[in-house]
C-alpha cells in the first residue's frame, strides 16, 4: 500500500501537464496562523531549509510540495543518468526539467516565482507552485503549504487580506479528498485556534483533520501541554501530535534540521516521557504517510469514477469540435446539406434538438397563423370606423339628384369595400411575422443543430447571408400575393354568395315581420293602404331622404319669418348659396333613415364575415406556398449554387483560432484522463487497491 502515494504523485504529474485542477486528488493541506510554526513543520518533514522566511505574509501562493522517497539504488541510477551530484534534489513544474540540488536556490526560486505572479505588494493568488523533492530521508507525501492566517493588514498589504487568505484556504480544505493539517502553537489557547476553527467549517466531524501543536518548549514556566496532547482540551479524531520547532536564533545560527530533530527527541523524552513515542517530527511524518495512504485507498473508487465520467465528457466534446479537415469539398457539401436538412426539420417539427423553453420553427409559424393572425382578424369589428352618418351619407351620395325608393346597392358596395380593405394590414403583418421566424430558425440551427458550423465562422456567416437573401427575395412576392388576395375580394362583391344570400333572405323576413307588426299596432279606423303608403309619404314630406322640396320649403319659411336675424338667408333676387349653409353633424334619424342604415349595416357585417373567413383561410396557404415551402424546397440548391465553388473552399473552411485551441485543449485533457485511467487500472492489477 506504500506505493499508493507515488501513484497519486503520478496522477498529479499527469494533470499538471494540462494545467487542470478538475480532479481533486488526495493531499494534505497545511493550515495555520502566521508565526504558528507552520513553515518549520514542513521543513522538518523535508529535512532541509527550503521555504522563504520573513515578516508578514511570506507564503502568498499555494505550494504543492510532493515528497518522493528515493531508494539508494534508484538514487545512484538517477544521478548517473541526469548527472545529479548529491542524494537530494528538487524540480519545479514551471522550470520544466531543471534540477536543483542547492536548496538555497529552491528557496530563491520560490520567492522569484511568487513575485512573478503575485507581484511585490504582498498580495496573494490561488495559482499554485508545484515542487517535487526527491530524497532518501523523506516519506512519500503530498503537502499543500497555504498562506498563514492573518487578521490585520500590515504595511502595503491589501485591506481585505484576511478575507482573501480565508477564501484561499477554504478552497483547498473544502476538497473532500484532502487531509487538513491544522497547526497551532502550544503557547496559545487551543480553544481560539483559527486553524481548527476553519477546519471545523468544512469538516465538522473532524474525520479528516489532524492537529499539530508546535513550540512545546516555549510554554510558560509551570505549565505543560499534557492535557492538550492527550486530546482532553480539543478532541480530534485523527489525533493530535506535538513537535518542537527551531527557534529564530537556531535558524540564524544555521542549525540543521537533523540537529533540531535530535534535540526535539531529547526534549520529549525529558518533558513528556510517556508520550514521546507518539509525538515529534518523525512520528508526524509516519502518521501523515499512513493517513494519506489510507485516505487514498478510500478515495480511489470515487476518483476512478470521476476520471471515467470526465473522459466520456471530453470525448463527446472533442467529437463535437470535429476532426481536422482533409477533404474540403466533401466537408463543405456535408455541412451545407446538414444545415439545409436541419432547417427543414425545424420547420417540420422533426429536428433532433427540440426547444423546450419556447415555440420555434414550424410550431411558431402554426401559432402565428391560428392564434396571432386568427385572433387579430376576429378582433376586427366589421363596422369599425363606420358611423351611422357615414352610412347615411353613402346612401344619399349613391342616389344622386333623384330621391330613392329603395336602398341603393352602390352604397353597400362602397362601404363594404372600405371595411374589407382593413383586412390587408393584419394579413401583411402575418407575412412579416412568419418571415421573422424563418430568420430566427437560422440562428437556432447554428446554435443547436449544426455545432460544426462554429468551427468555421466564415462559412457560418456565408450560409446566414445566403438564407437571409433567399428570404428577402421571397418577401415581396409573398406580400404581393397577399395583397392580391385582398384585391380579389375587393374586385367583385358577390352578393349571390350562398352564405350572403341566406343572410339577405333572413333579413328580408325580419323586415317584413316588423312591417306586419306595425300594421297590427295601427288603429282600426286607419285604412291599411293609407297606412302602408302614409309612412313613406310622411317621411318624404317631413324632410326624409331625398325630399328636397320639403327642405327648401322649410328654409323659405324660416327666412321669411326672420330675414334680418339670419345673415345667411337669401334675399329676393339673389341665388341661394347652399355651401354657406352648415351641414348638421348629427341629428335624430327618421324611421326610414334608421331602417335603411340598419339594413346596410347588417349587409356589411354579413358580407364582411364571409370575406374574413376567406382571408383567414387563404393567407396562411399563400404564405406557406410562396414563402415557407419555396424556401424549404430551394434552400439546399441555393446554398450549393452560391457556396460550393472551388475558389471559396479555403476561405470558407478556415477554422477560428479559438476553435482550434479548444480542440487541442480538449484533446490534451482527454489524453491526460485516459493516462490517469491507465494508472488506476495498474493499481488494481498490482493488488494495491
Amino acid at each position: 500500500m506504500e506505493a499508493l502515494i507515488p501513484v497519486i504523485n503520478k496522477l498529479q504529474d499527469v494533470f499538471n501537464t494540462v494545467g487542470a485542477d478538475i480532479i481533486q486528488l488526495p493531499q494534505i493541506a497545511v493550515v495555520g496562523t502566521q508565526s504558528s510554526g507552520k513553515s518549520s513543520v514542513l521543513e522538518a518533514l523535508v529535512g532541509r531549509d527550503l521555504l522563504p522566511r520573513g515578516t508578514g505574509v511570506v507564503t502568498r501562493r499555494p505550494l504543492i510540495l510532493q515528497l518522493v522517497h528515493v531508494d539508494p539504488d534508484d538514487r545512484r541510477k538517477t544521478s548517473d543518468e541526469n548527472g545529479i551530484d548529491g542524494e537530494e534534489w528538487g524540480k519545479f513544474l514551471h522550470t520544466k526539467n531543471k534540477i536543483y540540488t542547492d536548496f538555497d536556490e529552491i528557496r530563491l526560486e520560490i520567492e522569484a516565482e511568487t513575485e512573478r505572479v503575485s507581484g511585490n505588494n504582498k498580495g496573494i493568488t490561488d495559482e499554485p507552485i508545484h515542487l517535487k523533492i526527491f530524497s532518501p530521508h523523506v516519506v512519500n507525501l503530498t503537502l499543500v503549504d497555504l498562506p498563514g492566517i492573518t487578521k490585520v493588514p500590515v504595511g502595503d498589504q491589501p485591506k481585505d487580506i484576511e478575507v482573501q487568505i480565508k477564501d484561499l484556504i477554504l478552497k483547498h480544505i473544502s476538497n473532500p479528498n484532502s487531509i487538513i493539517l491544522a497547526v497551532t502553537a502550544a503557547n496559545t489557547d487551543m480553544a481560539t485556534s483559527e486553524a481548527l476553527k476553519l477546519a471545523r467549517e468544512v469538516d465538522p466531524d473532524g474525520r479528516r483533520t489532524l492537529a499539530v501543536v508546535t513550540k512545546l518548549d516555549l510554554m510558560d514556566a509551570g505549565t505543560d501541554a499534557m492535557d492538550v496532547l492527550m486530546g482532553r482540551v480539543i478532541p480530534v479524531k485523527l489525533g493530535l501530535i506535538g513537535v518542537v520547532n527551531r527557534s529564530q536564533l537556531d535558524i540564524n545560527q544555521k542549525k540543521s534540521v537533523a540537529d533540531a530533530i535530535r534535540d526535539e527527541y531529547a526534549f520529549l523524552q525529558k518533558k513528556y516521557p510517556s508520550l514521546a513515542n507518539r509525538n515529534g517530527t518523525k512520528y508526524l511524518a509516519r502518521t501523515l504517510n499512513r493517513l494519506l495512504m489510507h485516505h487514498i485507498r478510500d478515495c480511489l473508487p470515487e476518483l476512478k469514477t470521476r476520471i471515467n465520467v470526465l473522459a466520456a465528457q471530453y470525448q463527446s466534446l472533442l467529437s463535437s469540435y470535429g476532426e481536422p479537415v482533409e477533404d474540403q469539398s466533401s466537408t463543405l457539401l456535408q455541412l451545407i446539406t446538414k444545415f439545409a436538412a436541419e432547417y427543414c426539420h425545424t420547420i417540420e417539427g422533426t429536428a433532433k434538438y427540440i426547444e423546450t423553453t419556447e415555440l420555434c420553427g414550424g410550431a411558431r409559424i402554426c401559432y402565428i397563423f391560428h392564434e396571432t393572425f386568427g385572433r387579430t382578424l376576429e378582433s376586427v369589428d366589421p363596422l369599425g370606423g363606420l358611423t351611422t352618418i357615414d352610412v347615411l351619407t353613402a346612401i344619399r351620395n349613391a342616389t344622386g339628384p333623384r330621391p330613392a325608393l329603395f336602398v341603393p346597392e352602390v352604397s353597400f358596395e362602397l362601404l363594404v369595400k372600405r371595411q374589407v380593405k382593413r383586412l390587408e394590414e393584419p394579413s401583411l403583418r402575418c407575412v412579416e411575422l412568419v418571415h421573422e421566424e424563418m430568420q430566427r430558425i437560422i440562428q437556432h440551427c447554428s446554435n443547436y443543430s449544426t455545432q460544426e458550423l462554429l468551427r468555421f465562422p466564415k462559412l457560418h456567416d456565408a450560409i446566414v447571408e445566403v438564407v437571409t437573401s433567399l428570404l428577402r427575395k421571397r418577401l415581396p412576392v409573398t406580400n404581393e400575393m397577399v395583397h392580391n388576395l385582398v384585391a380579389i375580394e375587393l374586385a367583385y362583391i358577390n352578393t349571390k354568395h350562398p352564405d350572403f344570400a341566406d343572410a339577405c333572405g333572413l333579413m328580408n323576413n325580419n323586415i317584413e315581420e316588423q312591417r306586419r307588426n306595425r300594421m297590427r299596432e295601427l288603429p282600426s279606423s286607419v285604412p291599411r293602404d293609407k297606412a302602408a303608403g302614409g309612412g313613406f309619404q310622411g317621411e318624404q314630406e317631413g324632410g326624409g331622404t331625398g325630399n328636397w322640396r320639403g327642405m327648401l320649403k322649410k328654409g323659405d319659411e324660416g327666412s321669411a319669418g326672420d330675414k334680418s336675424s339670419n345673415p345667411a338667408s337669401p334675399q329676393r333676387g339673389h341665388a341661394v348659396n347652399l355651401l354657406d349653409v352648415p351641414v348638421p353633424v348629427s341629428r335624430k334619424l327618421s324611421a326610414r333613415e334608421q331602417r335603411d342604415c340598419e339594413v346596410i349595416e347588417r349587409l356589411i357585417k354579413s358580407y364582411f364575415l364571409i370575406v374574413r373567413k376567406n382571408i383567414q383561410d387563404s393567407v396562411p396557404k399563400a404564405v406557406m406556398h410562396f414563402l415557407v415551402n419555396h424556401v424549404k424546397d430551394s434552400l439546399q440548391s441555393e446554398l450549393v449554387g452560391q457556396l460550393y465553388k472551388a475558389g471559396l473552399l479555403d476561405d470558407l473552411l478556415t477554422e477560428s483560432e479559438d476553435m482550434a485551441q479548444r480542440r487541442n485543449e480538449a484533446a490534451d485533457m482527454l489524453k491526460a484522463l485516459q493516462k490517469a485511467s491507465q494508472v488506476i487500472a495498474e493499481i488494481r492489477e498490482t493488488h494495491l487497491w
